[in-house]
């Protein structure tokens, strides 16, 4: 009778210390190495604090995770957790985090191609001075040691700007609210005034700019949870041109021969990101979703919406080889006449199929997929020693990518088809490359592809991260 009474109560109590003892408890956590950055600015890239348990089988995955959540954040180039004072009659832990900040004053001249990537600015524009901008940019990365960069820069030569951006991300306690304040104003001798064989078309104007452009806002994020982010933003923008653009190179350039355009301009995003390695992921996903309106109404010079999604997955199969998928797709919501200065699709920013760099193919609505096979050639760290005067850049980790690329896309358009053949049909695009990832952030890509018209060229791509 005992026995059918307390067997089950000893086995259950047994099972549970069993099950207890599989768990340590975050005991304390220093932090080591952070001149600038706070303690709690650290603390907060974390998926747990003091106190908190963690299971034995997933402790080194959950380290590996938290130490690629802090790096994530730029302002280290590099990140050790260690296990200190493992008390093991009561299974509680010390963890110890060594970090190597970046370098996060960057005040350099400016000497950066005006067109939309280098390889255009190479071999269709000669590479032409005249089509360079020089200045000066000052980038803190860390101003107060909040992970809150400044940026400030002032451009001459191609493009006269001056823009002025700065991100504070803890509002509150709980570091969940942030804020982001923008000012810009540029002004070009040059536009881009109709696209002729989906290249740009030029005008130059020495005694007056015929394009300028303001815009001034701010936007809100909420950050609940490390992976998750929400963001906001209500901007005003105005785009002015000339009475030339509009008499003689496109008098729909605003819409009905306007010179100004003025709206304003209200975006709302939710972003989950889970890569391991945001500039150069091996393995993780993420995903966006972005609702913008142009023009609320107010001015009534502007009236467009859109939908635009992004998925991309990432499997890293063994020490050597991983894989890349994305997928991107943006919807008009309006499907009215749009200004040509607001009527664009790929060929921009990093919206660029593989061996379409020459062109910019515009539309209303657009989808693209882009996948990669990779092979790790090379990593190591190189050790620049005394010939590096910044003691944060003298140890370099590096590593070498061989990679395959395989990419489609599809652009809908509804207006200025005449002249641009590529819209309205199914891209394809792909070839062979090598990608250096230097430090932990900045990748530069050289690539040689191929795409459906049977062109093929060689391709430079980089991201410093500055």
């Amino acid at each position: 009778m005992w026995k059918s009474v307390f067997l089950p109560f000893f086995l259950f109590l047994s099972v549970s210390l069993f099950a207890q003892s599989q768990y340590v408890t975050i005991n304390a956590i220093e932090i080591e190495g952070n001149r600038r950055t706070k303690d709690q600015t650290i603390l907060r890239e974390m998926d747990f604090t003091v106190g908190d348990t963690i299971s034995l089988r997933n402790l080194q995955n959950r380290l590996d995770q938290n130490k690629n959540y802090i790096m994530n954040t730029g302002l280290f180039i590099l990140m050790d957790i260690n296990i200190r004072n493992w008390d093991y009659s009561n299974n509680r832990i010390d963890l110890y985090l060594r970090v190597k900040e970046s370098w996060y004053i960057y005040p350099f001249p400016i000497f950066e191609l005006a067109d939309r990537n280098f390889n255009v600015w190479w071999e269709e524009e000669g590479r032409s001075f005249d089509r360079v901008n020089y200045g000066i940019r000052f980038v803190h990365l860390n101003t107060t040691g909040r992970k809150d960069p400044l940026k400030l820069q002032i451009h001459l030569g191609y493009t006269q700007k001056f823009e002025l951006v700065y991100s504070f991300p803890q509002l509150n306690k709980g570091q969940t609210f942030g804020v982001i304040g923008e000012f810009f104003y540029a002004r070009n001798r040059e536009i881009a005034y109709r696209t002729i064989g989906n290249k740009l078309a030029f005008q130059r104007r020495e005694n007056e700019f015929p394009l300028q452009r303001f815009r001034s806002g701010a936007s809100f994020f909420y950050r609940p949870k490390i992976r998750s982010t929400f963001y906001g933003k209500l901007e005003y923008q105005k785009n002015t041109i000339t009475d030339f653009v509009i008499e003689s190179l496109n008098p729909n350039y605003f819409l009905n021969g306007d010179t100004e355009q003025r709206l304003m301009y209200l975006r709302l995003e939710y972003a989950y990101e889970n890569r391991d390695i945001k500039p150069y992921p091996l393995k993780g996903n993420f995903f966006s979703t972005v609702l913008e309106k142009e023009g609320l109404g107010i001015f009534k010079e502007r009236n467009g919406m859109y939908l635009t999604s992004a998925f991309g997955q990432y499997f890293n199969l063994n020490k050597k080889w991983s894989t890349e998928m994305i997928f991107k797709t943006r919807i008009a919501l309006i499907r009215e006449e749009q200004p040509y200065n607001n009527y664009w699709s790929l060929g921009y920013l990093d919206d660029v199929l593989s061996g379409y760099e020459f062109y910019v193919i515009d539309g209303l609505d657009y989808f693209y997929t882009k996948t990669a096979l990779r092979f790790q050639l090379f990593s190591n760290r190189v050790d620049w020693g005394k010939y590096m005067p910044i003691s944060t850049f003298r140890e370099m980790p590096v590593r070498v990518y061989l990679v395959l690329n395989n990419d489609f896309g599809y652009v809908n358009s509804t207006q200025f088809n005449e002249f641009n053949p590529l819209v309205n049909q199914f891209l394809w695009g792909g070839g062979l490359g090598l990608n250096f990832v230097l430090f932990y952030d900045k990748v530069i890509r050289i690539e040689y592809s191929l795409n459906h018209l049977w062109e093929k060229g060689l391709y430079l791509h980089y991201n410093l991260s500055f």
